[in-house]
Order: C-alpha cells, then structure tokens, then sequence
C-alpha cells in the first residue's frame, strides 16, 4: 500500500470505529462471527454456515427469521414426472409389441391349420375368384 492508501484507510477505520461506539455488546459479537464466516468463505465458498452463527445473525435482521432459499421440491417433482413418463412410454411400447407378436402368432396358426397351402393364399386369381364367388 502507498502512504495515500495508508491514510485513507485510517480514516475510514475511525469513522468506522465511531460508528460502532454506540452498538450494543451482542451486535458486536454477532457482527464478529458474521466477518469471521465471510473470510472463512473466501477461503472456501462450499463451507456451510455453523448453526451458532445461524441462529447469532437471526437476530441482526428485524427480529424475523433468517429468511430461506426457496425448496427445491419443484425440480424433485419435474423429476419424478420425467421419469414416470419415460417408465409409461417404454410400458406402451412393449405392450404394442406383445399385441403384434401375438396376432402374428394367431395368423400364422390360421394360416398352418388351414387345408389350403400358403401358396394359394398368394396368388392374385385365388384372390380374385374368392372376392367373385362369395360375393354372389
């Protein structure tokens, strides 16, 4: 620091100092615990507040609770739909395919249990003498 910086600090520290004359011992302390978290913060921003603390700055505001963040129960609740409608759309995709394999079983045993051999069933003129004689 230069001897400008010097100075002006000193004096920001005396109005400070001033200022601080008239709190009350309890402000004060609560006051010290507040700077003491916030440079242990700097340190490292992940630390959570300690409870003593929690409850030391509960009353610096005026005199409500120490306000929350917001539940994220929201985003568990986005999470929970998600994911009961990818379970739902895999169910309906299995069940679509178990119907088409079963009719296909059942074609394919109509077609096996017939007396008239698969060749019949394609060839255009048995199909076209079908349609002429049963529509008579």
């Amino acid at each position: 620091m230069t001897s400008r910086e010097t100075e002006i600090a000193k004096k920001i520290t005396a109005y400070l100092d001033d200022a601080t004359a008239d709190l009350k011992a309890g402000t004060v302390y609560r006051l010290q615990l507040a700077r003491a978290d916030a440079l242990a913060r700097l340190s490292d921003p992940h630390r959570v507040v300690a409870p003593e603390l929690a409850h030391a700055l509960a009353g610096l505001g005026a005199g409500g609770p120490v306000p929350r963040p917001a539940p994220r129960s929201s985003l568990w609740l986005w999470l929970g739909i998600a994911l009961v409608a990818v379970v739902a759309g895999f169910g309906w995709q299995q069940w679509r395919s178990f119907q088409d394999a079963r009719d296909f079983e059942e074609l394919d045993a109509q077609l096996l249990s017939s007396d008239l051999p698969i060749d019949a069933y394609l060839d255009r003129g048995f199909q076209n003498w079908l349609k002429t004689s049963f529509d008579r």
